[in-house]
């Protein structure tokens, strides 16, 4: 049984190593409980209501955009999501928040069983949410500014795994486009809502189209077209745009049920550039559109993170708000299924499901015009992974969020212990670490498809109290057969790999298609000083 932990900075580090029996065993690591996370920096200011939201919140299911009730099932980490009130989302007619008691929508209800026990045009959307169980809802209220990293903020986008801003009509200062880039960039999810040309609510020069393309090409992190996309400038007055026959997609097919289309009531759409970013996926496509342009609504990843945006504030307005405002309903609108596409992006962003994955062609018909000029030429056909591999994400459980699930693990080495911080989340693998002879594993079993080209990536932080060039603990990454027979040790890593931070680590498997194989980590730590080796957002990409 190794000794117990104590962070590295709790350890008086002897001039060398034969000093050892004067060292502090480390403190014990916090037990594995239930993914519930709970935002200890932010329940003060939330209030009790909130922190009672966060540590259980209600069951029930989500309404589906034909009027039906979608079936949700229960989910197994608390999902933290925060809407955007900062960017005049409530200018002339717009509504666009989930509840005017701010930040804590629980404040005005805290047991929601209807769109109109929260008020704002998202309401439908919070409630859902809130009714699903699971999630734990907030608003960074008009007049605070969006922050990374501020610990003094309870709203910061840090506390939180998906940020909402729903046609935003102001710019965003060049502090906020860093923090919102780095935020995705370190394993956050992005949800954006455009609108159509013109659309400059509060008559500052700035529509949300204008307000999205320079977040995406003057953000100070990634200028290059980071997303894979572009807002095209147009006013689409109607049209129910199709989505793309695409069984395995985690938006189309989600927990919050199947989604077929939605409306679009003077909106817009994007223009693909997968050459910039070959992750971006338009999901639903306007009529008589495919390939690069005339998506709708669009996925792509940044870094660690996952982003989607979606071109018409109109299939998520409810219908109810605040007094004096003229909102139409297309969150409960036949024409499309916008309540679960909505509900599923926002779990897909929040962690939940599967990567992205590419390919399918648009379906159904339907007759709609525009006014004004879209980027971009149109291109027939539709994106796909070569060879007739359909592209994905294989590993399951790929951030450790759901505890043990999907792997096996030495005791403790899946943890939410914060003398090592996660690479994003709470939870991580962390092997050895002890300052005692010990050996510590994580594997996961996965079948690679024939004809697919694979990659395995992960990011790796190593602290160590060891000094000088030898290597006295190691952790190797391996990939093995189900006999345990090392097929190939794709690196070692030592205590003289130690640095501040995570880095993320590639590598090529795609000799192993069409077999299944296991990938495992084994980390052995001599009987002296400790070094920690700690793994997060592994995935086994396939293309």
């Amino acid at each position: 049984m190794p000794a117990s932990r104590v962070p590295r900075s709790s350890r008086t580090t002897p001039a060398s190593r034969t000093a050892h029996a004067t060292r502090v065993p480390r403190l014990p690591r916090v037990p594995l409980v239930p993914r519930s996370r709970v935002l200890v920096g932010s329940i003060a200011a939330l209030g009790a209501v909130a922190a009672l939201g966060a540590l259980g919140l209600s069951g029930g299911s989500a309404q589906a955009a034909s009027g039906a009730q979608a079936a949700a099932a229960p989910a197994a980490t608390t999902h933290r999501v925060l809407f955007d009130n900062t960017k005049a989302e409530t200018a002339g007619n717009a509504d666009w928040i989930i509840s005017t008691s701010q930040p804590d929508p629980l404040g005005q209800n805290s047991a929601p069983s209807k769109e109109t026990d929260w008020t704002g045009a998202l309401s439908s959307w919070g409630v859902a949410l809130q009714k699903a169980g699971g999630y734990q809802l907030a608003t960074l209220p008009s007049g605070r500014t969006i922050t990374y990293g501020d610990s003094s903020n309870a709203q910061d986008l840090s506390n939180f795994d998906t940020f909402v801003i729903d046609e935003p009509n102001v710019l965003l200062s060049s502090a906020e486009k860093t923090a919102v880039m780095k935020f995705v960039q370190n394993g956050g999810g992005l949800f954006l809502i455009s609108d159509h040309n013109g659309s400059d609510r509060n008559n500052d020069g700035y529509d949300s189209p204008k307000v999205i393309n320079d977040l995406l090409t003057n953000n100070g992190v990634d200028n290059t077209d980071p997303f894979g996309f572009s807002v095209d400038s147009l006013d689409i007055s109607s049209d129910t745009p199709r989505a793309i026959s695409d069984s395995s997609d985690p938006v189309l097919h989600g927990p919050f049920g199947t989604v077929t289309g939605s409306i679009m009531a003077d909106g817009t759409t994007f223009t693909l550039k997968p050459s910039d970013n070959s992750s971006v996926k338009g999901l639903l496509y306007r009529t008589g559109y495919s390939g690069n342009t005339g998506a709708f609504f669009v996925t792509s990843t940044f870094g660690s993170g996952r982003v989607a945006i979606w071109g018409d504030s109109s299939p998520v307005d409810d219908g109810t708000g605040q007094s004096g405002n003229t909102l139409y309903d297309g969150w409960n609108d036949p024409g499309g299924t916008d309540a679960a596409l909505a509900l599923n992006a926002t779990a897909w962003l929040a962690g939940g499901g599967s990567g992205t994955t590419t390919g399918g062609t648009s379906t159904g018909t339907s007759t709609g015009t525009s006014t004004g000029t879209s980027t971009g030429t149109t291109t027939g056909g539709t994106t796909g992974g070569s060879g007739g591999c359909t592209s994905a994400q294989l590993l399951a459980n790929p951030g450790f969020e759901s505890g043990s699930s999907g792997w096996t693990a030495s005791s403790k080495v899946i943890t939410n212990a914060t003398a090592q911080p996660a690479h994003s989340g709470s939870y991580k693998a962390w092997l050895d670490g002890y300052g005692v002879a010990t050996t510590d594993t994580l594997a996961q079993s996965v079948s690679i498809p024939s004809g697919c080209a694979a990659t395995l990536s992960f990011w790796l932080h190593i602290d160590t109290a060891e000094t000088g060039t030898t290597a006295y603990d190691t952790l190797k990454a391996q990939v093995v057969n189900s006999s345990g027979t090392v097929l190939s040790t794709l690196a070692t890593y030592s205590n003289t790999n130690a640095a501040s931070g995570y880095t993320q680590r590639t590598f090529d498997l795609s000799a192993y298609a069409g077999q299944t194989v296991t990938v495992k980590f084994t980390g052995v730590e001599g009987s002296k000083l400790q070094t920690s080796f700690v793994v997060d957002d592994t995935a086994l990409n396939v293309s």
